[in-house]
């Protein structure tokens, strides 16, 4: 779960405001599209909720840990609860699709046993069994995609975070992702999806939240059919 309270985000070198009074929930379990224009905050908005920067000002809070006051030793307890995807994949090259997804595991010190178990379940459940042994570069994009979905759903997160998932990928693959996606969801993981692609988000009756210019402007089922996005 994600609550947002007040939050102002100044980046101090250049004095940027890319969130300014943002005010918002993610509920557990729910399927959530972030969209907006290049600039308009959704990057800034991600990288207080996986920790890699703190509000200025307000209140955010991930899965139970308050973002602003945690200390920094502690961070790696709240990327446990999180799963997350981006556009780049961001694979390791010389390791196979099985150790690519089996390394996320044994980063939070899982056993060999837990490991076996865990990796072809979660490979199976992306459509990649019979893949294990194959090396990044002999996959298509969308397969690579999944290995990454793969690695992020292997430790359980509570929540998976996915910035511009599909931007590699054609417009078939970006649906299967998508799919992919739901079905997770249905299991009951939180989804977030930030995303440019107007046609892929209104393929899902999804809730939208649409940010601009460090403000939320519209928050709903139909949110991102009343803005053009860029």
């Amino acid at each position: 779960m994600v609550q947002m309270n007040d939050v102002r985000m100044v980046y101090p070198s250049s004095g940027t405001v890319a969130l300014d009074g943002v005010d918002l929930t993610i509920n557990e379990g729910e399927f959530v599209f972030l969209v907006g224009p290049s600039g308009s905050g959704k990057t800034t908005l991600m990288k207080l909720i996986t920790g890699e920067i703190r509000a200025s000002d307000g209140q955010v809070i991930v899965n139970d840990f308050d973002m602003r006051r945690i200390k920094r030793r502690k961070l790696p307890k709240v990327r446990r609860t999180l799963g997350v995807i981006f556009q780049d994949y961001r694979l390791i090259e010389n390791m196979n699709v099985y150790d690519n997804v089996a390394f996320a595991m044994r980063v939070v010190g899982a056993s060999n046993k837990e490991i076996k178990k865990r990796v072809p379940y979660v490979l199976e459940l992306v459509g990649l069994e019979g893949r294990e042994k194959r090396m990044p570069n002999e996959l298509s994009g969308g397969e690579q995609q999944r290995v990454a979905i793969a690695r992020a759903l292997v430790n359980s997160p509570r929540m998976i975070v996915a910035d511009e998932p599909t931007g590699n990928l054609d417009p078939v693959r970006s649906l299967e992702l998508m799919l992919l996606f739901e079905k997770i969801n249905e299991m009951g993981t939180t989804i977030l999806v930030v995303t440019h692609e107007k046609e892929l988000v209104n393929a899902f009756s999804k809730r939208v939240i649409t940010i601009d210019n460090g403000h939320v402007i519209s928050d709903g089922m139909d949110g991102y059919y009343s803005y053009e996005i860029e």
